[in-house]
């Protein structure tokens, strides 16, 4: 398609591709961006919104399988307990967890994950949680200091709404914002940045903004993690693949990194 037209194309891509519920509330800035490149390769319209979509899927769309149903989750959230360390509280939030391929594949090992990874650095005193998805609901788990402060941005409007009413019914300080980390990096300076299994999906969106951010992040520590299977459920040589990558891509950085590893994912510390 001619450079001309694409911004005339712009708005009819970005209303096609949020016809439906799995990708209406996508922040405009990755819809259009996306769609932007996507023009300018295909031979018209539909085949641009096709593609859209497609890489849509791949950047977020194949986590949630289905529009989850934020306002039971609130109307439920909103009858617990405040007590971040209730039985039932802790168990809404498993529930809910399971919604997201993501967490769902942490719910296994969520009682030992942020105790191993985090335990040489706790009481964390300040998070930054990046394409946080439905991970603040691990907040519970998580060894933050009392007054620890817990910010968390996604490319989904109805995630984002959805944890600020988390955090405001356990009184959480912190924000929650929609973001698109490949038109611009979060400013906040933080003791702790989350970057988990996040990495695989950036890079289809632009193959050097993981490493901007590992480098840019104002966090004194990162926790990065991969998955070791694939949604499917097959390991496919993931785990090795994804230490080599890792490990080359930091490799020019004189970064202190220690690796963990348990059933499903792989999770690498980085010192700053």
């Amino acid at each position: 398609m001619e450079t001309a037209d694409i911004e005339g194309q712009l708005d009819k891509l970005e209303e096609q591709v949020r016809r439906g519920d799995r990708y209406r509330d996508v922040q405009d800035d990755l819809i259009r961006g996306i769609g932007r490149r996507e023009l300018l390769k295909r031979r018209n319209l539909r085949e641009a919104v096709k593609a859209t979509r497609s890489k849509l899927h791949q950047v977020g769309g194949a986590y949630l399988p289905a529009p989850p149903d934020y306002a039971d989750w609130v109307a439920r959230l909103e009858q617990l307990p405040t007590d971040r360390q209730s039985p039932e509280l802790k168990k809404y939030c498993q529930e809910v967890m399971q919604v997201h391929a993501s967490t769902r594949e942490r719910l296994p090992i969520l009682k030992y994950f942020y105790a191993e990874t985090l335990e040489g650095i706790a009481p964390i005193q300040s998070v930054l949680d990046l394409a946080c998805g439905l991970n603040p609901l691990a907040l519970p788990w998580m060894p933050l200091a009392d007054n620890a402060v817990y910010y968390a941005c996604d490319i989904y409007a109805g995630m984002v709404s959805f944890i600020s009413r988390f955090f405001a019914h356990l009184r959480q300080n912190g924000r929650v914002w929609g973001c698109d980390l490949s038109h611009g990096l979060p400013v906040e300076k933080v003791h702790l940045a989350l970057l988990l299994k996040a990495i695989p999906c950036l890079e289809q969106l632009d193959k050097g903004l993981p490493m901007r951010l590992l480098e840019d992040i104002q966090a004194q520590y990162i926790l990065v993690s991969f998955p070791v299977a694939s949604l499917g459920g097959r390991s496919k040589g993931m785990r090795v693949n994804y230490e080599t990558h890792f490990m080359r891509l930091v490799s020019s950085k004189s970064w202190h990194i220690e690796r963990f590893e348990f059933a499903g994912e792989m999770a690498f510390l980085i010192s700053k």
